[in-house]
Order: C-alpha cells, then structure tokens, then sequence
C-alpha cells in the first residue's frame, strides 16, 4: 500500500469493533458466570441485546478519526454504567440463576477495562498509522475561498491524524494560483481524482447549484459537507422540528438549561465542596490564617461583591492577599505593591480562591465556571464584548476553561478579555462532565507547575 493509496477498509473497523466488544462479554460472562447461571446462551444473547440497544441509543460506535479522546470516555462511561443496569436487571427476573454482587462487580470492571483498552488502542492506532504510512486517508475539496474555507483546509494539513488530503479550491468568485478550478471543473475532478468528501461553502452557491450537486454526490458516492459561514450560530447545537413536512431548524439550549443536568451539576458541586472543605480547608485554613494576620493588620477573609448568576449580586470569600487598600475595584497588576508575601504565593498557587468552595454550597457559585469579573469590569466591557452577558446564564465558578486556557489575571487590552469571553462561551454551550472533570484535573496541575499570569 503506498503512501497515495486510499485506504478503503474503513467500513469494516465498526464491525470488527462490535464483533471484539461481544466477544469480550462472551467470554467473560462463560468464566464469571458459568457456576451461577444455569441457560448461560439465554443470558449471553440477553447480553447482545442489551449491548447492542444501548450502543444504538447512545452512539456508541459512532466514533470518527476527528472524534476526541474525551468524547470516546464520555461514551465508554454511558456505555457501560447502562449495561451495568441491564446485567443487574437480569438476575432478579430469572429464578435458576444466583445472584453475586461479586461476581457482577467483577464481570464490570474487566468489561470496562478490556473494552475501553481495546476502544482506545483501536482508536490511536489509527492514527499514527495514518501519519506514518499516509494510508486511510480521505481526499477532499472544498469549494469556496472564504476565511473558513481556508481554516479547514490548513486544519487537514496540521492534523495528519485526522487521515485528510486536501486536493483543492474550486470557486467561481475568486481566482489565482490558490484555486484549482471553476465549479464547472468540480465535478469531472472528483471523478477523475476519486474524491471522497466535498466540503462546500454555503455562501459560495445558488440553491439551483446546490441542489444539482447534492444529487451528484448521491449518485457517485460521495460525502457532502457544508462550510457554515455564520459561525457564531451554526457553532451551537441545532435541531430540526418538522411542522407537519415542513422542516425548521431552530438553536437548542446549552445542557445547562436542562433541569436533570443542573441537579447533576449541583449535586457534584456540593459534594466536591464538602470534600475540599473536610480535608483540605480544615488544616490548611487555620495555618494560612495565621500566616495572613501575622504579615499584615486586617481581617483573615477578604470579601467583594460580585455579579453572579443573572448578573445578581453575591459576596465572594477569598484569603485576603492584600493590606488593607481603598481601590478593590482595581485588578492586581504585576509586582503590585498591596500584595503581600504570603499574598503572593496564594495568589500564585490559586489558594486565596478556596474558600469561595463555601460560595459553592451556597449556592451562589458552581465549582467549574465562567470566573466572576469584577462590577467595574461588568460596566467597561458588558455592551462592548460581544457575547459578554451569556456568561451570567450560569453560575460562575472558582475555576473555568478560561483561566486553565491561559487567559486569566489582569485585562491590560480588550482583546485579554474578548480571547476569556470566548472560552467561557465555548463551555456554556459545550458543557459535559467530563470537561468539567478535566477543567478541575488542569486547575491541579496548574496548582502544581505555577502560572504567569497568577500575580
């Protein structure tokens, strides 16, 4: 297979994927459950069913070359806590088989372990078989030569993983050397080259054009994408409502708008916050509060008014970093003469925030979350950043995908605060779990290494 050589095995991957991930159940339920269920081909096909219905409800096989690692956990984990239940649910329906905790616990952990070794190796593999042979891969073209047309095409160069080689632009409103074509000249080319995907700007052509392609890709198995050139909205998720046959998409509500994920959400903070408070606050705060009141005169607490969800007012708690100073509306710059010694290494380590994990069982904050600004800052930038409000949708949080992102600290231009805008909205309308998860993993770390921008 050369280095120009179309892997065209791809359609066999999921199969062979399904086939291991059943045969990873057969064969552990024979060794685990072979002593305590008597018809064990009832319950491997029971199992089949089971597998196959949740994989079909959740996506679970619907992993790409572009899918992310955190996507493919965040399916392992839904996956296998709803097989969980299916496995469980078996036992109490069937009167000759024995139930064992043990032995289902057991069964779980290997599941989860073979299948997410097997899922991953699979997934990685892939990968750098596509960068180090240049095989599997998918040609492309794209038509259009917008600012976004160009961002994808400079994307399949970057990403090697992602198995692409970009072949060219076609475009009717733009010419020179950066364009390979007319759309006239699109379509013998695809045919000719054995194109695999067509990536089409939608302002770039007429719904005539559009339509005649569409139906050319039909016929010669070709895969069809679009280039939204709106951004801004086609970035969120969109549904599709059908009034009577007629179609309508409309925006969804970001995941935290959603009733049962702000109880999840809740639920984890408080938990989380309760734990920190226990084994980290309880020693850690009486030391620091020495520390701050033999340093310099004032209280242990520092405590501001801050906007918070629905731009509504809650006093946050920090370790007070300062001496005593008159301008708090006023960030901390670099070498900023209030701080004090044991203020800096709070302040550089992030530890003067622990005891907003008390805002947090209050409820005024979330542990992960766009950072509360300051009100000056509310005024300065509310109606000049673009999007700037979205943030007070939610709770803010001690530590969000902003500041692990590398855009915390002090403002000193507007574009400090438009690059932080743009991650806190990212993570509203992107929220999982499991970035919340990684956001906290990042803030750690960040604890540990140290930040730049922490003064």
């Amino acid at each position: 297979m050369t280095v120009f050589q179309t892997g065209r095995y791809s359609k066999y991957i999921r199969p062979i994927s399904i086939l291991i991930d059943l045969t990873i159940i057969t064969v552990l339920s024979f060794f685990i459950f072979k002593e305590l269920v008597s018809n064990m081909l009832v319950f491997v096909l029971y199992q089949y069913i089971g597998w196959g219905l949740i994989a079909f409800s959740t996506h679970f096989y619907d992993v790409y070359r572009f899918t992310t690692p955190i996507e493919i956990a965040a399916k392992m984990l839904r996956q296998e806590i709803l097989f969980l239940l299916v496995v469980i649910a078996f036992f109490p329906f069937s009167p000759q088989v024995i139930f064992s905790q043990t032995a289902i616990i057991i069964f779980i952990m290997l599941a989860i372990l073979l299948v997410t070794i097997f899922k991953f190796s699979l997934f990685f593999y892939l990968k750098e078989y596509r960068i180090i042979t240049g095989s599997n891969y998918r040609s492309a073209v794209i038509i259009g030569f917008t600012e976004e047309a160009i961002r994808l095409k400079n994307l399949f160069e970057t990403r090697k993983d992602y198995g692409y080689r970009f072949l060219g632009y076609f475009s009717d409103k733009k010419s020179g050397e950066n364009i390979t074509g007319k759309l006239t000249d699109l379509k013998p080319f695809i045919i000719e080259n054995e194109v695999d995907e067509i990536y089409c700007s939608l302002n770039e052509v007429s719904n005539k054009y559009l339509k005649d392609l569409i139906d050319f890709a039909d016929e010669n198995n070709k895969t069809i994408k679009f280039i939204p050139d709106t951004k801004e909205i086609f970035s969120k998720n969109l549904k599709i409502d059908y009034y009577d046959f007629f179609p309508v998409l409309s925006l969804k509500q970001t995941m935290l708008n959603e009733p049962a994920i702000q109880v999840l959400k809740r639920t984890f903070d408080v938990v989380f916050s309760i734990l920190i408070i226990v084994f980290v606050l309880s020693w850690l705060g009486p030391i620091l509060a020495i520390l701050i009141k033999l340093e310099s005169k004032g209280p242990v607490f520092f405590t501001q008014g801050r906007p918070g969800l629905g731009e509504n007012e809650f006093v946050c708690y920090k370790f007070r970093s300062m001496r005593i100073n008159k301008t708090t509306e006023t960030e901390a710059s670099k070498n900023d003469p209030r701080v004090t010694a044991i203020g800096r290494f709070m302040r550089k380590t992030s530890i003067d925030e622990l005891p907003q994990f008390f805002n947090v069982l209050k409820g005024d904050m979330s542990v992960v979350g766009p950072r509360p600004h300051l009100w000056s800052q509310n005024k300065e930038y509310g109606n000049k950043v673009k999007k700037y409000m979205i943030r007070h949708c939610v709770k803010p949080g001690i530590t969000g995908l902003a500041q692990v992102s590398g855009f915390r600290g002090e403002i000193t231009i507007e574009r400090d605060m438009i690059n932080r805008i743009k991650f806190d909205v990212f993570y509203i309308e992107n929220w999982s779990l499991i970035l919340d998860l990684k956001i906290i993993l990042q803030t750690v770390i960040n604890i540990f290494k140290g930040d730049k921008k922490a003064y």
